[in-house]
Protein backbone atom coordinates (compact mmCIF):
# COMPACT_ATOMS: atom_id res chain seq x y z
CA UNK A 1 0.00 0.00 0.00
CA UNK A 2 2.83 2.30 0.81
CA UNK A 3 4.30 2.41 -2.60
CA UNK A 4 0.91 3.92 -4.07
CA UNK A 5 0.57 6.22 -1.41
CA UNK A 6 4.11 7.56 -2.67
CA UNK A 7 3.49 7.27 -6.25
CA UNK A 8 -0.06 9.78 -6.17
CA UNK A 9 2.50 12.49 -6.75
CA UNK A 10 3.30 11.40 -10.14
CA UNK A 11 -0.36 12.03 -10.90
CA UNK A 12 -1.77 15.05 -8.75
CA UNK A 13 -1.65 18.02 -10.33
CA UNK A 14 -0.95 19.92 -6.70
CA UNK A 15 -0.43 19.79 -2.97
CA UNK A 16 -4.50 20.12 -2.18
CA UNK A 17 -4.96 17.00 -4.82
CA UNK A 18 -2.50 14.92 -3.45
CA UNK A 19 -4.67 14.81 -0.01
CA UNK A 20 -7.81 13.49 -2.50
CA UNK A 21 -5.82 10.65 -3.92
CA UNK A 22 -4.86 9.33 -0.24
CA UNK A 23 -8.13 9.77 0.98
CA UNK A 24 -9.52 7.62 -2.53
CA UNK A 25 -6.96 4.93 -2.23
CA UNK A 26 -7.80 4.58 1.76
CA UNK A 27 -11.51 4.23 1.20
CA UNK A 28 -12.06 2.81 -2.44
CA UNK A 29 -11.46 -0.76 -0.35
CA UNK A 30 -14.41 -0.44 1.94
CA UNK A 31 -16.48 1.08 -0.95
CA UNK A 32 -15.52 -1.78 -3.32
CA UNK A 33 -18.57 -3.87 -4.61
CA UNK A 34 -20.82 -1.10 -4.02
CA UNK A 35 -22.88 1.40 -6.37
CA UNK A 36 -20.86 4.99 -5.57
CA UNK A 37 -21.37 8.90 -6.43
CA UNK A 38 -18.53 11.23 -6.81
CA UNK A 39 -20.15 13.86 -4.70
CA UNK A 40 -18.95 13.06 -1.08
CA UNK A 41 -17.62 9.79 -1.83
CA UNK A 42 -16.87 7.61 1.08
CA UNK A 43 -18.82 9.81 3.40
CA UNK A 44 -15.99 12.46 2.46
CA UNK A 45 -16.39 16.59 1.36
CA UNK A 46 -15.44 16.55 -1.94
CA UNK A 47 -17.17 17.05 -5.32
CA UNK A 48 -18.03 15.23 -7.72
CA UNK A 49 -15.38 16.98 -9.76
CA UNK A 50 -12.70 16.49 -7.54
CA UNK A 51 -13.04 12.90 -7.07
CA UNK A 52 -14.58 11.53 -10.24
CA UNK A 53 -11.08 13.08 -11.89
CA UNK A 54 -9.00 11.34 -8.88
CA UNK A 55 -10.65 7.87 -9.24
CA UNK A 56 -10.60 8.05 -13.48
CA UNK A 57 -7.01 8.19 -12.74
CA UNK A 58 -6.63 5.10 -9.95
CA UNK A 59 -8.41 3.13 -12.97
CA UNK A 60 -5.35 4.08 -15.43
CA UNK A 61 -3.49 2.67 -12.80
CA UNK A 62 -5.23 -0.69 -12.93
CA UNK A 63 -5.88 -0.33 -9.08
CA UNK A 64 -9.69 -0.34 -9.36
CA UNK A 65 -12.47 -0.12 -12.13
CA UNK A 66 -15.20 1.91 -12.48
CA UNK A 67 -18.37 -0.43 -13.60
CA UNK A 68 -21.09 1.57 -15.49
CA UNK A 69 -24.57 0.32 -15.90
CA UNK A 70 -26.56 -0.23 -19.01
CA UNK A 71 -30.47 -0.20 -19.03
CA UNK A 72 -30.91 -1.95 -22.74
CA UNK A 73 -31.87 -5.41 -23.29
CA UNK A 74 -30.49 -5.10 -27.11
CA UNK A 75 -26.97 -3.92 -29.03
CA UNK A 76 -25.53 -1.82 -29.05
CA UNK A 77 -25.39 -1.46 -25.20
CA UNK A 78 -23.86 1.78 -24.02
CA UNK A 79 -22.92 2.71 -20.60
CA UNK A 80 -25.39 5.09 -18.76
CA UNK A 81 -22.46 7.61 -17.29
CA UNK A 82 -24.72 9.51 -16.09
CA UNK A 83 -26.04 6.59 -13.22
CA UNK A 84 -23.90 5.58 -10.89
CA UNK A 85 -20.88 3.09 -11.32
CA UNK A 86 -19.87 0.23 -9.21
CA UNK A 87 -16.39 -0.05 -7.63
CA UNK A 88 -14.71 -3.14 -8.92
CA UNK A 89 -10.96 -3.41 -7.07
CA UNK A 90 -8.37 -4.91 -8.99
CA UNK A 91 -6.67 -6.81 -6.35
CA UNK A 92 -9.03 -9.10 -3.89
CA UNK A 93 -6.15 -9.89 -1.82
CA UNK A 94 -5.67 -6.46 -1.35
CA UNK A 95 -9.57 -6.09 -0.69
CA UNK A 96 -9.40 -8.87 1.77
CA UNK A 97 -6.18 -7.75 3.48
CA UNK A 98 -7.45 -4.23 4.49
CA UNK A 99 -11.49 -5.12 5.35
CA UNK A 100 -9.24 -7.21 7.56
CA UNK A 101 -10.68 -10.47 6.18
CA UNK A 102 -8.39 -13.47 5.98
CA UNK A 103 -7.90 -16.30 8.16
CA UNK A 104 -11.92 -16.54 7.93
CA UNK A 105 -12.21 -16.87 3.92
CA UNK A 106 -10.39 -20.93 4.84
CA UNK A 107 -13.56 -22.39 6.46
CA UNK A 108 -16.51 -21.07 3.93
CA UNK A 109 -17.76 -23.16 2.20
CA UNK A 110 -19.25 -21.10 -0.26
CA UNK A 111 -17.66 -17.48 -1.15
CA UNK A 112 -21.06 -16.08 -2.34
CA UNK A 113 -21.91 -16.82 1.41
CA UNK A 114 -19.23 -14.57 3.51
CA UNK A 115 -18.66 -11.07 3.58
CA UNK A 116 -22.35 -10.62 1.78
CA UNK A 117 -20.99 -12.42 -1.28
CA UNK A 118 -18.75 -9.31 -1.89
CA UNK A 119 -15.51 -11.53 -1.90
CA UNK A 120 -17.08 -13.90 -4.83
CA UNK A 121 -18.33 -10.77 -7.17
CA UNK A 122 -14.58 -9.41 -6.82
CA UNK A 123 -12.90 -12.64 -8.28
CA UNK A 124 -15.08 -13.06 -10.79
CA UNK A 125 -15.37 -9.56 -11.71
CA UNK A 126 -11.41 -9.63 -11.45
CA UNK A 127 -10.58 -12.30 -13.77
CA UNK A 128 -13.27 -11.46 -16.26
CA UNK A 129 -11.46 -7.88 -16.85
CA UNK A 130 -8.33 -9.31 -16.55
CA UNK A 131 -8.78 -12.08 -19.68
CA UNK A 132 -11.53 -9.98 -21.87
CA UNK A 133 -11.62 -6.23 -20.78
CA UNK A 134 -10.71 -3.40 -23.34
CA UNK A 135 -11.96 0.42 -23.25
CA UNK A 136 -13.66 -0.98 -26.91
CA UNK A 137 -15.43 -3.95 -25.10
CA UNK A 138 -15.83 -3.45 -21.49
CA UNK A 139 -18.16 -5.27 -18.83
CA UNK A 140 -21.21 -3.60 -17.56
CA UNK A 141 -24.16 -4.44 -15.07
CA UNK A 142 -27.73 -4.05 -16.10
CA UNK A 143 -30.25 -2.40 -14.13
CA UNK A 144 -33.75 -1.22 -14.42
CA UNK A 145 -34.69 1.68 -11.98
CA UNK A 146 -38.49 1.74 -11.88
CA UNK A 147 -40.73 1.91 -8.85
CA UNK A 148 -41.66 -1.10 -7.25
CA UNK A 149 -39.54 -2.96 -10.15
CA UNK A 150 -35.91 -2.70 -9.35
CA UNK A 151 -33.86 -5.37 -10.77
CA UNK A 152 -30.12 -5.94 -11.52
CA UNK A 153 -27.57 -8.05 -12.97
CA UNK A 154 -24.05 -8.90 -11.64
CA UNK A 155 -22.58 -8.56 -15.03
CA UNK A 156 -23.55 -8.00 -18.32
CA UNK A 157 -20.44 -9.83 -20.46
CA UNK A 158 -19.67 -9.15 -24.16
CA UNK A 159 -19.41 -12.13 -26.21
CA UNK A 160 -19.65 -11.12 -30.22
CA UNK A 161 -22.29 -8.27 -30.83
CA UNK A 162 -24.60 -9.62 -27.81
CA UNK A 163 -24.33 -9.15 -24.09
CA UNK A 164 -24.57 -12.18 -21.87
CA UNK A 165 -25.95 -12.10 -18.44
CA UNK A 166 -24.00 -13.54 -15.31
CA UNK A 167 -25.21 -13.64 -11.94
CA UNK A 168 -23.13 -14.52 -9.42
CA UNK A 169 -25.27 -16.49 -6.47
CA UNK A 170 -26.00 -19.62 -5.43
CA UNK A 171 -29.03 -21.34 -4.40
CA UNK A 172 -32.50 -22.41 -6.81
CA UNK A 173 -32.44 -21.11 -10.04
CA UNK A 174 -35.96 -19.24 -9.22
CA UNK A 175 -34.12 -17.17 -6.56
CA UNK A 176 -32.73 -15.22 -9.38
CA UNK A 177 -35.52 -12.70 -9.89
CA UNK A 178 -33.46 -10.17 -11.43
CA UNK A 179 -32.00 -12.82 -14.18
CA UNK A 180 -35.61 -14.12 -14.70
CA UNK A 181 -37.04 -10.43 -15.60
CA UNK A 182 -34.21 -9.41 -17.94
CA UNK A 183 -34.51 -12.67 -19.56
CA UNK A 184 -38.52 -12.07 -20.04
CA UNK A 185 -37.75 -8.58 -21.72
CA UNK A 186 -34.37 -9.42 -23.98
CA UNK A 187 -33.96 -11.37 -26.80
CA UNK A 188 -31.55 -13.77 -25.07
CA UNK A 189 -32.31 -17.20 -24.23
CA UNK A 190 -28.61 -18.08 -22.40
CA UNK A 191 -27.42 -16.86 -19.23
CA UNK A 192 -24.51 -17.93 -16.71
CA UNK A 193 -24.28 -18.25 -13.16
CA UNK A 194 -21.32 -18.36 -11.35
CA UNK A 195 -21.51 -20.64 -7.88
CA UNK A 196 -19.25 -23.46 -5.58
CA UNK A 197 -21.01 -26.32 -7.00
CA UNK A 198 -19.95 -28.32 -10.19
CA UNK A 199 -20.09 -27.45 -14.13
CA UNK A 200 -23.22 -28.24 -15.52
CA UNK A 201 -25.79 -26.66 -18.19
CA UNK A 202 -29.80 -26.56 -17.50
CA UNK A 203 -32.58 -25.75 -19.11
CA UNK A 204 -35.18 -23.70 -17.58
CA UNK A 205 -37.72 -21.42 -17.76
CA UNK A 206 -38.49 -18.43 -17.02
CA UNK A 207 -41.71 -16.40 -14.49
CA UNK A 208 -43.74 -16.24 -17.93
CA UNK A 209 -42.49 -19.09 -19.88
CA UNK A 210 -39.76 -18.22 -21.75
CA UNK A 211 -37.17 -21.29 -22.21
CA UNK A 212 -33.39 -20.61 -21.70
CA UNK A 213 -30.04 -22.29 -21.10
CA UNK A 214 -28.10 -21.87 -18.21
CA UNK A 215 -24.59 -22.42 -17.95
CA UNK A 216 -23.48 -23.06 -14.15
CA UNK A 217 -19.38 -22.61 -13.82
CA UNK A 218 -17.51 -22.96 -10.07
CA UNK A 219 -15.80 -20.16 -9.82
CA UNK A 220 -11.80 -20.72 -10.25
CA UNK A 221 -13.31 -21.10 -13.94
CA UNK A 222 -14.43 -17.50 -14.42
CA UNK A 223 -11.15 -16.29 -16.38
CA UNK A 224 -11.97 -19.40 -18.66
CA UNK A 225 -15.58 -18.05 -19.41
CA UNK A 226 -14.76 -16.87 -23.16
CA UNK A 227 -13.30 -20.17 -24.01
CA UNK A 228 -16.93 -22.10 -22.78
CA UNK A 229 -19.27 -19.46 -25.10
CA UNK A 230 -16.96 -20.56 -27.84
CA UNK A 231 -17.85 -24.04 -26.91
CA UNK A 232 -20.79 -23.64 -26.45
CA UNK A 233 -21.49 -21.46 -29.65
CA UNK A 234 -19.66 -23.40 -31.81
CA UNK A 235 -17.04 -20.99 -32.50
CA UNK A 236 -14.13 -22.43 -34.47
Amino acid sequence: MIPYFDDVEKYAKNSGQIQIFRYAIRTIFYEAGRRIKFQGFGASSYNSKEMSEVLRTLEKTMLMHLIFPTTQTQAPFSPEIKKSPRLQVLDTGMLNFFSGLQKELFGTQDLNDFYKGKIAEHIVGQELLASNHSFLNSLHFWVRDKKQSEAEIDIMYPYNSAMIPVEIKSGKIGKLRSLNNYLDISNIDFAVRFYAEKLQLEEHKTYRGKTFKLLNLPYFLSGKLKDYLDYYFNVK
